[in-house]
């Protein structure tokens, strides 16, 4: 049996999509769902709906790969971690292959590792702006 993994995940950060179309995700999740949008940046194809009064949101992107309305494409979500970069050293020391290095975000540092089937999940910490993160209440 594997050692568990001591780093310490601190909750979901967001929920991302892969989408066919802004516009029509936009429609459907917006006006159909009730969801309400947060920002939207259509020159980077993705926007980023509220969900209740949580930080974390639900990020739609575009990704011509996902195909047409009715088609499946992967998911991928991050989770909060203290520290990224370590969060990939005991990945790697686990054997897990990570999709490249750690990458630098506006608040701080995001790894990401698929399962078999494509489904993403990242590691992302807030060093860049503590302030938003989980552990700046904390002392």
């Amino acid at each position: 049996m594997r050692e568990r993994i001591s780093m310490n995940m601190l909750g979901v950060d967001n929920i991302f999509l892969q989408v066919g179309d802004l516009a029509l995700a936009l429609a459907h999740y917006v006006d159909g769902l009730g969801f309400e949008l947060k920002w939207k940046m259509e020159d980077k194809g993705m926007a980023i709906l509220k969900i209740g009064e949580e930080t974390p949101g639900l990020i739609i992107r575009v990704n011509p790969a996902a195909g047409n309305a009715g088609s499946t494409a992967a998911a991928s979500f991050w989770v909060e971690v203290s520290d990224a970069a370590e969060a990939a050293n005991e990945l790697e020391q686990r054997g897990i292959t990570l999709n490249g290095p750690p990458f630098q975000i506006g608040t701080g540092w995001v790894v990401e590792a698929a399962d078999p089937w494509g489904n993403v999940v990242g590691f992302t910490d807030y060093l860049l702006r503590p302030q938003l993160g989980r552990l700046s209440g904390q002392g």
